[in-house]
């Protein structure tokens, strides 16, 4: 059969993680004007309207309506706010989301009460798919916040989503290499609690000897790359990447500014060489790994060593939306402040079955030309990610918290 949900809650505990998640989408965008939230920047990202309507819709479209009685707000927010179930219609065009001026962010926010007033009557109807929308808004969440940094990037006045924290530029302590003996290793998701489908079935991997790097690569070490001419010499990048670098005259990460300065959600603040470097695509990560003689690990080589360490690292924090230097509060960088490409490619495991009904659409369809990331981000809420969490984005996606963690063989 193919996986459930696996989530196992009571009804009170449903109804507050609800009206937490809930909520939370809603305080993102508390600050944005209605002209912040219709914006789209690229085909690739959406207006933080949309995100709200689009998580409202999945509670209504995958629950509410089949529910005897249930009326819809408006049955034509079915088109516009599907994403890409097409077992469940045609959705509106991806790229063209900002041409909806209409609904207005008002009539948005009364979509989400209705169908949250709604909701709250049928969270026994099936606690299961309840738990996989709440961990589909959670996405949802992160993706609200890298849109609209990307927006307020194209604009010329730089604003700052929310205001700065003091800068501090620390030291960022020695890198070293932590030594896994390889050999056969489980990894996926094998027990309690809820996973997506594509964390499972849980299974065993042979890994050989291999090393990991004990945090991640900083803003410092990448500006030596650069300084070395990393963005100027094909030999380190894979083709696809080096035609990516000609075609979009790249030769800095995503968001990097002159004069030592960056682009961040609190606005442009001098770039501190000892935060992990963020916004480089695969293809940079890769170069970069060339370049110091190393390697990205593996999923697996990740999973493997994350599977050993305290989970903790630093999540979505609404005063703190920016990665932070390793410190001896979290030394490892394995969770939290930047998402880490490995060298996998997005598959699926041994004995992969996708979710049942419509939700079957949810990841298994983007199994190909796909990279995974590992770890999580500092705009990944906090709660929301596991050690078998499986991200995964195009090779040349810049525009999410995405990192660099060196491996090597032994």
């Amino acid at each position: 059969m193919p996986p459930s949900y696996s989530a196992v809650q009571t009804e009170d505990t449903t109804l507050a993680r609800y009206r937490t998640v809930r909520s939370l989408s809603e305080a993102l965008v508390r600050g944005l004007s209605a002209e912040d939230q219709c914006v789209q920047s690229m085909p690739d990202a959406s207006p933080a309207k949309w995100h709200l309507a689009h998580t409202t819709w999945f509670f209504e479209r995958m629950i509410l309506a089949k529910r005897p009685g249930y009326k819809p707000f408006d049955p034509r927010f079915d088109r516009l706010f599907n994403s890409y179930y097409l077992g469940l219609g045609t959705p509106f065009s991806r790229p063209e989301r900002g041409l909806l001026t209409r609904p207005g962010a008002d009539e948005v926010m009364a979509y989400r009460h209705h169908v949250d007033a709604a909701m709250e009557a049928a969270l026994a109807d099936d606690p299961a798919l309840v738990e996989l929308g709440l961990n589909h808004e959670q996405q949802h969440q992160e993706l609200l916040l890298t849109d609209i940094k990307h927006a307020f990037s194209r604009n010329p006045l730089l604003p700052a989503y929310c205001a700065a924290e003091p800068t501090v530029v620390a030291e960022a302590p020695k890198l070293r290499y932590v030594e896994h003996p390889g050999g056969v290793v489980e990894i996926g998701h094998g027990g309690a609690g809820f996973a997506f489908d594509n964390e499972k079935p849980r299974h065993q991997v042979l890994l050989r000897p291999f090393k990991l790097a004990s945090r991640l690569v900083t803003n410092g070490e990448y500006q030596s790359f650069i300084d070395h001419g990393g963005y100027h010499k094909a030999e380190y990048w894979l083709s696809d990447g080096w035609a990516m670098l000609q075609r979009e005259e790249m030769w800095m990460p995503h968001y990097w500014l002159e004069d030592g300065m960056h682009f961040t959600l609190q606005g442009v603040r001098p770039r501190d060489p000892a935060e992990p470097v963020t916004h480089v695509s695969f293809f940079e990560a890769a170069a970069y790994a060339a370049w110091a003689r190393k390697r990205l690990p593996t999923e697996f080589e990740w999973e493997a060593v994350a599977q050993t360490v305290p989970f903790k690292g630093r999540f979505l924090d609404l005063h703190a939306l920016h990665p932070r230097a390793a410190d001896d509060a979290v030394p490892a960088q394995m969770f939290g402040d930047v998402w880490q490409w490995t060298r996998s490619s997005y598959d699926p495991y041994p004995g992969f079955k996708t979710f049942e009904g419509p939700a079957s659409e949810y990841n298994g369809k983007f199994m190909v030309g796909q990279v995974v990331l590992r770890g999580g981000s500092c705009a990944t809420p906090e709660g929301h990610t596991r050690v078998s969490y499986r991200n995964f984005f195009p090779p040349a996606a810049r525009w999410q918290f995405s990192g660099i963690r060196l491996a090597e063989d032994l």
